[in-house]
């Protein structure tokens, strides 16, 4: 009896070096000229530095419609402030969950002076039904994030569950998959995903066999590996290995985005330009 192949790899791309908020330095990983977004998932941030000059500005009041916002801090504090009267300090290990909707501004700062910053910001899609739903704020500290002990492998589960082990997001219209990796040299993780979701994985720290056989790929520290779809996923450990595995059932919708804001149409996002400059956020 034939096994399901695994899911192999489509493509390997490398971040671009950007900057964004009062200059805050990031690696920009989807969203990018090698990886313009990848259905449902519209942007992928990583944040790295022990240096406080390129991130001590933070990112000041700005708006944002039309989708969602994934932060997990890996190192670091950040205060998250809205004009919905949301407020909280992400911590290392901590998810935010932001739902923009119809309409946010809001700031993160960091709340410290010195010390190493890091994490992801991921940007997810919101259906054309959902976009302009109403402001929604969720944050989960890190001993509300379920970890799972696979042998030599460690899966912190922010959303999808991995063993029958759930993590706190949901997400019904995109029903998304984001799992924390550690593995062991030679470690195995293998994860089934549904059929037809897109799905990246990010190693930031190590190397990581992706697939098995003929259509193994390896991808090294600081790659995003684009996987095909199909079977499960397998990560195997070539050094210790620190990945998150991110999925998503795409929309397949007309994208139209210009800074903050991610509509259908050209006439959507010229009206939710007009409605921020008229304070209706």
């Amino acid at each position: 009896m034939n096994t399901l192949a695994t899911r192999g790899v489509a493509r390997l791309v490398r971040g671009m070096p950007t900057s964004d908020g009062a200059g805050v330095k990031l690696t920009r990983l989807i969203g990018q000229p090698q990886l313009a977004d990848l259905d449902p998932f519209l942007m992928l941030d990583e944040f790295g530095t022990d240096n406080p000059g390129d991130y001590i500005a933070g990112f000041p009041d700005h708006p944002h419609r039309g989708f969602e916002t994934v932060t997990y801090m890996l190192d670091g504090r950040m205060r998250h402030r809205d004009n919905h009267g949301h407020e909280g300090v992400l911590v290392p290990g901590s998810v935010q969950w932001m739902t923009a909707g119809r309409g946010i501004v809001h700031s993160e700062m960091p709340q410290q002076q010195e010390g190493r910053m890091r994490g992801f910001q991921l940007w997810i899609n919101l259906p054309a039904r959902d976009k302009m739903t109403a402001p929604r704020y969720q944050e989960f500290g890190p001993q509300q994030i379920p970890q799972v002990e696979l042998g030599a492998a460690r899966v912190k589960v922010i959303a999808g569950s991995v063993e029958g082990v759930t993590g706190p997001i949901v997400q019904p219209a995109t029903e998304p998959t984001y799992l924390d990796v550690e593995l062991a040299p030679a470690s195995v993780f293998t994860h089934t995903l549904p059929a037809g979701h897109a799905a990246f994985t990010y190693v930031y720290e190590g190397a990581v066999q992706i697939g098995e056989g003929d259509s193994a790929a390896t991808a090294n520290s600081h790659q995003l590996a684009v996987l095909t779809d199909g079977g499960p996923v397998r990560l195997e450990g070539r050094s210790r290995a620190r990945v998150i595995l991110v999925a998503g059932r795409p929309l397949r919708e007309p994208v139209a985005k210009y800074g903050p804001f991610v509509m259908n149409t050209r006439e959507e996002l010229m009206q939710a330009f007009e409605d921020f400059q008229q304070g209706r956020f």
